[in-house]
């Protein structure tokens, strides 16, 4: 993995790091944020720590470990990535409300046009803001965008100690159940 500087990672504040996505996929999962990794690098989930691939592993989504800069194969297995907020940050507490609700806005017309059969929302603070869904709890939701159904998963960052890999990966195995059965 490439090692950046303090200065490269704060040049990539702000960057818009291009989805992985195409009609019709199976599950979009979606981010809350880039990282300054992410935008540095061009992938997301790009910083070491961060669980997303591994645990898109153990669920049984992809049949290896991908890495992070092999992001465009989740489209052979029917998956891709998007965020609630384009823009990288170092960290999500710098992100306001009204970024929030404007990322919910843009998510859903993009949902409305992709017509995934599910938008997996991986960070259950990310979803109650963006959505005005205060009491919205990690699994399946409610709430549907067209045909599209919702899951929100946990946060797979490193700074999320509420939940192990394991329990992360399970959680992430029961969406790929409900996907499987669609």
């Amino acid at each position: 993995m490439t090692r950046f500087t303090p200065a490269e990672l704060e040049a990539a504040r702000d960057r818009v790091v291009p989805d992985v996505i195409a009609d019709g996929l199976s599950v979009l999962f979606c981010g809350i944020n880039p990282g300054l990794m992410t935008a540095a690098t061009g992938h997301h989930f790009a910083r070491p720590g961060n669980r997303f691939w591994p645990v898109l592993h153990l669920s049984g989504f992809t049949p290896r470990l991908l890495l992070p800069e092999e992001q465009r194969e989740l489209l052979a297995y029917g998956l891709g990535i998007t965020n609630v907020v384009a823009r990288a940050t170092a960290r999500a507490d710098e992100l306001t409300a009204e970024e929030y609700r404007e990322g919910g806005r843009i998510l859903t017309a993009k949902v409305r046009e992709l017509r995934p059969r599910w938008l997996a929302v991986v960070g259950v603070t990310a979803y109650r803001v963006a959505f005005a869904e205060p009491k919205a709890r990690i699994g399946p939701q409610e709430r549907t965008i067209g045909g599209t159904r919702i899951w929100v998963l946990p946060n797979p960052s490193g700074l999320n100690a509420h939940w192990t890999a394991a329990t992360m990966a399970e959680e992430f195995g029961r969406l790929r159940a409900a996907a499987a059965e669609d």
